[in-house]
């Protein structure tokens, strides 16, 4: 027994520094992956044209600020940057619903968007989107209020950040 608990206790002590070791994510202004991708490669003009979470290709990506941005097709492509500002996601892509609370958070792409007066805004997920679109005038004046602090703490690595696991 004192063999399993003499072998037992490195090999907890090196899974718990291990995990503690993980990379961490960088957070910036715009929500990135770890490879600079935009809001997981999905297109922001098909929330636009389509009204669909769209998966974005490799072969037609723009870079625009600090991110790369996936897009369906060429036309797509060429569209975005003709008038970025017009597709951009609220926020640089951080949940809305978090700017409220005065916080950045990661975003689901595909279950947890709105578009309200020609904007794209991202929530964590689809139950976070519900919640804000069920108080979107309340939150919406919140998060437009927190986005320059939370953006100047995203800048100075010093924000609040949550990530999905």
């Amino acid at each position: 027994m004192t063999f399993f608990k003499t072998l037992a206790m490195p090999l907890m002590l090196m899974a718990l520094l291990t995990a503690c070791a993980q990379e961490t994510r960088e957070a910036g202004t715009t929500l990135t992956n770890a490879a600079g991708i935009a809001i997981g490669g999905y297109d922001p003009v098909a929330y636009f044209t389509d009204a669909a979470a769209t998966p974005g290709k490799p072969e037609f990506n723009a870079r625009h600020r600090e991110a790369t941005w996936w897009f369906a097709s060429a036309e797509h492509r060429d569209l975005f940057l003709q008038d970025p500002e017009r597709y951009l996601p609220a926020y640089g892509g951080w949940c809305a619903y978090g700017m409220a609370e005065g916080y950045a958070a990661e975003t689901d792409p595909v279950n947890g968007w709105t578009i309200h007066d020609g904007r794209l805004y991202l929530n964590w997920d689809a139950s976070i989107s519900a919640q804000w679109n069920a108080d979107r005038g309340a939150l919406l004046e919140r998060s437009e209020s927190n986005w320059p602090t939370v953006n100047s703490q995203l800048e100075d690595g010093k924000a609040t950040v949550y990530w999905h696991e």
